[in-house]
């Protein structure tokens, strides 16, 4: 009997571990380097685009020797943002993903006042917003983001 069997190739993303925010530590996020095999939208979106951070955190790692990690922020009572990207331990991108239009994220709103200097962005695949929040919260379609990376 022939089995099939697929191979899935994926990759991890651990989480930012700062103390002062009680954030969890062990618990991993796994993403697919073939996103198109997830079936739900706004995972398949949020997967695309931890695979572009990726491939600019290599990118920079081996052109220019930067110390950079990709990484993701969750908290004990639930705030989450879906990448952080941090040069030797310190913060200084964090992106949030949304399928639509919305109200910029709670979790993203709480890492940003918790280090100001850290870019933060909202990323939408359907989205058409384009503002600078008060809080300086960079909100816009997704496309103009990814455009920056390389």
């Amino acid at each position: 009997m022939l089995l099939s069997a697929r191979l899935y190739a994926i990759f991890r993303v651990p989480p930012f571990g700062a103390i002062q925010l009680r954030a969890v530590k062990k618990e991993q996020k796994h993403y697919h380097f073939d996103w198109t095999l997830i079936e739900n939208p706004g995972a398949r979106f949020e997967n695309m685009v931890a695979v572009h951070l990726l491939k600019w955190v290599h990118f920079e790692q081996d052109t220019q020797a930067r110390e950079l990690e990709l990484l993701y922020f969750r908290d004990v009572d639930g705030r989450e943002v879906d990448f952080v990207i941090s040069e030797k331990a310190q913060p200084i991108l964090a992106i949030e993903c949304k399928f639509d239009d919305s109200d910029i994220s709670k979790g993203l709103k709480y890492f940003k006042g918790h280090f100001p200097q850290c870019e933060a962005w909202q990323i939408s695949f359907k989205g058409e917003k384009d503002f600078l929040s008060k809080e300086g919260i960079h909100v816009c379609p997704a496309l103009k983001f990814l455009r920056k990376l390389i």
